[in-house]
């Protein structure tokens, strides 16, 4: 069943994040993930706004989650912590 990695973000350094966003792609893409939403265009409807958002689907919860603990993707999440404000989850889908 797919699963779905959901951020919400602020970038508060856009240098530091974009680095960040070009280390990150590779782990997400070898643990099976494939972006559905980078940052386009949203409407808020309810709760809080974040500036950018993704939504990116994993064939598993597990690859989602393996993903995220994996060693290259804490290094590029380095360039990511004092760059931006990040709520992530990830949801199983239906």
């Amino acid at each position: 069943m797919p699963a779905y990695w959901i951020a919400h973000v602020n970038v508060t350094d856009e240098e530091s994040y974009a680095k960040y966003a070009k280390a990150a792609t590779e782990p997400i893409l070898a643990h099976g993930g494939k972006f559905l939403a980078r940052g386009g265009r949203f409407v808020q409807l309810e709760g809080n706004e974040r500036a950018r958002n993704v939504v990116i689907e994993f064939p598993t919860l597990e690859d989602a989650e393996a993903c995220y603990r994996s060693d290259a993707y804490q290094a590029a999440l380095e360039f990511a912590r004092d760059a931006s404000v990040r709520d992530l989850m990830v949801v199983e889908g239906a």
